[in-house]
C-alpha cells in the first residue's frame, strides 16, 4: 500500500488560520505559528466581548433614558420612572425606551406622563 502524506490537510489547516489573520501587522499575518497565537487571542477577546457588549449597551440605554426623563421633568429620576412604568403596567424594554427617547420624543413624553400619573 502506498504511503499517505498529510500535506493537503496541513496546508488547509494553515490556510484557515492565515486567512483569519488577514490584516494583522508583520509576521502575525503570514507566519503560521505567530498567526495561530494571534488568532487564538483574537477569538478569546471576541468571546469575552460578546458578553461585555450586552452590558455596555444596557448601560447606554439607561443613560439615554435617564437624560430624556430628566429633560422632560427635572424632579423625576430614572429609577422612579422605571418604578412608575411598572405601576402603570407598561412593559417596554430599555432598548425600545431609549430608541423612543432619541427618535420619538413626543411618544416618550406621553410614556413619562403615564409613569408620573401612576406614581402620584
Amino acid at each position: 500500500m502506498s504511503r499517505t502524506k498529510g500535506g493537503t490537510t496541513t496546508h488547509a489547516r494553515h490556510k484557515k488560520v492565515t486567512d483569519a489573520a488577514k490584516g494583522y501587522y508583520g509576521r502575525r499575518k503570514n507566519t503560521f505559528k505567530v498567526a495561530r497565537q494571534a488568532v487564538d487571542k483574537a477569538n478569546q477577546y471576541a468571546t469575552r466581548d460578546r458578553k461585555t457588549r450586552k452590558r455596555t449597551f444596557r448601560a447606554l440605554w439607561i443613560q439615554r433614558i435617564n437624560a430624556a426623563v430628566r429633560a422632560h421633568d427635572e424632579a423625576l429620576t430614572y429609577s422612579r420612572f422605571m418604578g412608575g412604568l411598572a405601576k402603570a403596567g407598561i412593559e417596554v424594554d430599555r432598548k425600545v425606551l431609549a430608541d423612543l427617547a432619541v427618535h420619538e420624543p413626543d411618544a416618550f413624553g406621553a410614556i413619562v406622563d403615564k409613569a408620573k400619573a401612576a406614581l402620584a
